[in-house]
């Protein structure tokens, strides 16, 4: 999966990509973003707008 057009693609769509590959690929969220060569910031920032938000407990991004 190329995630290194994040900020283009449909928010959904990412955070789903972006939890499974949490659930199934990445220790947590600093895993992924440095798996992905992505800023952490943007992704945050992306997903914050639709309403989610980093989970360090149970590493997925959740509903606020």
């Amino acid at each position: 999966m190329d995630l290194s057009r994040f900020h283009s693609m449909d928010s959904h769509i990412l955070l789903s990509i972006v939890n499974e590959q949490l659930r199934i690929e990445c220790e947590d969220l600093e895993d992924l973003v440095g798996q992905f060569d992505i800023p952490r910031e943007g992704l945050e920032d992306k997903l914050s707008a639709i309403g989610y938000q980093y989970d360090f407990l149970t590493n997925q991004f959740k509903s606020r």
